[in-house]
């Protein structure tokens, strides 16, 4: 049981990656804190966590209103008495029409729209959980980056490599700020993963274009959300407790 008794507030819970490692979590004795910001979807997730036996509580919340951040992380140290891994699962490429327009097709709107929803929520759940686990001596923060900001995906917009890049360079600033507090942050960069919103895209692609992206792939697969679950719950565990700062890219080899 790697995380019994453990406060795991995880954003973007009701789905995807968010919920696969919420699963992870909440099966390994951890008490998960869901966050979402689509209520009947969070409330069945929390729901099923409970039916299998784990401890899971809803907050809904969107992690780019401040207010609302600061009110949720607030509540749980209020309700649980602390927070002991913060799992940032905020963002995505699909939110604008065209996710791998080239840069003079990019519009000011769609640029600041993806860097403000892949980068806002991170910060604001870091800025306010990091005076909590600063007064604990401990803590796990583990974000969401993408092997697009690697500047290597051929399926993304230079909007979102730009903003996930931001993410591994912030999670690296922050590992070196909070390190001697204890706490550990890190980050995965995930390939493509048959998420519940990215697999409605994946099927709209041709056959040939699906096996292009398997043939280049050296472990022959498209990754399941669980896949980048379990590098995100070895992060947030203990097995982790000298990593700091990295950026572990998830992705068959690619």
């Amino acid at each position: 049981m790697r995380f019994r008794d453990q406060v795991a507030l995880i954003t973007a819970a009701a789905s995807g990656i968010g919920k696969a490692t919420a699963e992870i979590v909440a099966s390994e004795g951890g008490v998960v804190v869901a966050v979402d910001t689509d209520q009947d979807r969070l409330e069945k997730v929390v729901a099923a966590l409970r039916d299998a036996g784990g401890r899971a509580h809803a907050r809904r919340a969107d992690a780019l209103e401040a207010a609302q951040v600061q009110e949720t992380v607030e509540g749980v140290v209020r309700e649980l008495g602390r927070i002991d891994i913060l799992v940032n699962a905020v963002g995505g490429s699909t939110i604008i029409a065209e996710p791998a327009a080239p840069v003079d097709d990019l519009s000011l709107a769609d640029w600041q729209r993806l860097l403000h929803f892949n980068l806002t929520g991170t910060f604001l759940f870091c800025h306010a959980v990091a005076p909590v686990m600063k007064r604990q001596r401990r803590g796990k923060i583990v974000n969401l980056s993408s092997v697009a900001g690697r500047g290597i995906s051929d399926s993304s917009s230079s909007a979102y490599a730009t903003a996930k890049g931001g993410i591994m360079a912030f999670t690296r600033k922050l590992a070196r700020e909070l390190g001697p507090f204890g706490v550990t942050v890190n980050a995965i960069a995930p390939s493509l993963t048959l998420t519940e919103r990215i697999r409605p895209h994946w099927e709209r692609r041709a056959p040939e274009q699906r096996a292009r992206e398997v043939d280049r792939t050296p472990l022959r697969r498209i990754a399941e959300a669980a896949d980048q679950a379990r590098v995100i719950c070895f992060l947030a565990s203990r097995d982790a407790d000298f990593v700091t700062g990295v950026t572990i890219d998830v992705t068959g080899g690619v």
